[in-house]
């Protein structure tokens, strides 16, 4: 209760200043369309390193992600308002939250790695998500009351934990002791298959894939105990075949989700708790000869069913979205064709590029997002501009009062200017892996 009471009134006393900022500028919308959201964008700086960003914010505020070190690795991180805490890793090297972690009770789950050498000398899943050492990759619990912990696995080495709901039940993927036909050797060798862990210490579940898939992984979990993921080929653990299926896990079976006609790359990322789920979705025309190219939208799964395009914004080629709050507000990252990206915010059934959203000339550019939670707080990551885009840090973006802020031409030159992210960006929200192309089987 202490926490909090100081976050909310911190969160206030940050929304008054940036109200007071917006004031003398803000125009408003017609009288006969929703006023255009605004919002102010705040730098919560590397703590540490060049480079940081955030994955996800709960509703007291608290963001978690991961931050650069003084000696160059990357650990997880969680932020609090004035204070920035190193969660550390496992006994390895590099550690983070990758995922949309919305629990309003400080529990924190991710990625760390270990001093143990990977006995298959697999990349697994974090490859694509920290630098990896050569040593097994771990799912991991952390409490305030007794720091980072590792989750069960599977009987395999490697592991992956993603959120956490406030009944403090995880979800992630495990590898299993299975050597799987279907895996990309050497990057992958053995099976993983989507797990539950908790509420009570040691308790694991597996969430089966669909019915002929050889894999499955599990991306987010509601208060109400629904969970998100998909089901596939093993692959190279990273997405693509992994994610032939879109799939809703129910009391632990798994009911397949529409996709937007793609044969990979169907990733639900995040679920809020009336059970609509965003993530993105391979369009048709992304399997040619048996190679799979990623050609992904972001996409809604509304909590009535279907499936809904939220596609990229204007001049991107793909887009994926990352978060969705309670009140149906959905975040994601668009792609230009150069490899760019820039951090969107769709609500209402209209898409806004985030950046033009906030006060013109503001000193971050926000290249990809993390999480949305129900005030409407944003968190991701941003490039710092006076650093020629270089460095980059972790944004915190809070709404303001219904005006619009920016000159969204000179937001949208900027953008332009930008042409090139750095490819850390691309492989760190491309969430499950990289768009290159992918074969149909194993080897």
């Amino acid at each position: 209760m202490k926490h909090n009471a100081g976050i909310n009134h911190s969160r206030m006393s940050i929304l008054a200043c940036g109200v007071a900022l917006l004031a003398a500028g803000a125009a408003y919308a017609a009288d006969d369309e929703p006023a255009q959201p605004a919002y102010i964008v705040f730098d919560t700086g590397p703590a540490g390193g060049s480079f940081a960003f955030g994955s996800g914010i709960n509703n007291a505020g608290w963001v978690s992600g991961a931050i650069s070190t003084a000696s160059g690795s990357l650990h997880a991180a969680l932020y609090l308002p004035g204070n920035v805490i190193d969660l550390g890793t496992l006994g390895g090297t590099n550690s983070a939250v990758e995922w949309p972690v919305k629990n309003n009770r400080g529990v924190v789950v991710g990625i760390a790695e270990s001093a143990t050498p990977d006995p298959n000398g697999e990349a697994f899943s974090c490859a694509d998500f920290i630098p990896v050492t050569g040593t097994t990759c771990l799912p991991f619990i952390w409490q305030q009351t007794t720091g980072m912990q590792q989750l069960p696995l599977l009987g395999g080495n490697n592991g992956f934990a993603t959120g956490v709901n406030n009944a403090g039940v995880a979800v992630g993927w495990a590898e299993t002791a299975v050597h799987d036909p279907t895996c990309t050797h050497p990057q992958q060798v053995l099976q993983f298959l989507a797990v539950e862990w908790g509420p009570g210490a040691g308790e694991k579940r597996v969430l089966p894939p669909w019915p002929g898939d050889s894999t499955s992984a599990a991306t987010a979990i509601n208060d109400s105990g629904q969970v998100v993921g998909i089901s596939g080929d093993c692959g190279d653990a990273v997405g693509a075949f992994s994610a032939r299926h879109a799939l809703l896990w129910q009391n632990g079976y798994p009911v397949r989700l529409p996709t937007l006609g793609g044969g990979g790359w169907n990733t639900p990322m995040a679920i809020n708790n009336s059970g609509a789920a965003a993530g993105f979705s391979d369009t048709p025309g992304d399997v040619v000869g048996g190679v799979l190219t990623a050609n992904f939208q972001a996409a809604l799964w509304p909590a009535g069913g279907g499936i809904v395009n939220l596609h990229a914004l204007s001049g991107d080629v793909m887009a994926e979205a990352t978060g969705i709050n309670d009140r149906g507000q959905v975040i994601g990252t668009s792609f230009a064709a150069s490899g760019a990206s820039r951090a969107f915010l769709w609500q209402n059934s209209k898409i806004y590029d985030l950046n033009t959203l906030v006060p013109a000339n503001s000193a971050l550019y926000m290249v990809g997002t993390g999480d949305i939670n129900d005030h409407g707080d944003i968190t991701g990551e941003a490039c710092v501009v006076a650093s020629g885009c270089t460095v980059f840090h972790t944004f915190v973006a809070i709404p303001a009062p219904g005006a619009a802020s920016a000159s969204q031409n000179q937001n949208e030159d900027q953008q332009a200017s930008m042409s090139v992210a750095d490819p850390r960006i691309l492989k760190q929200h491309l969430h499950l892996g990289h768009p290159g192309a992918a074969h149909i089987g194993g080897d």
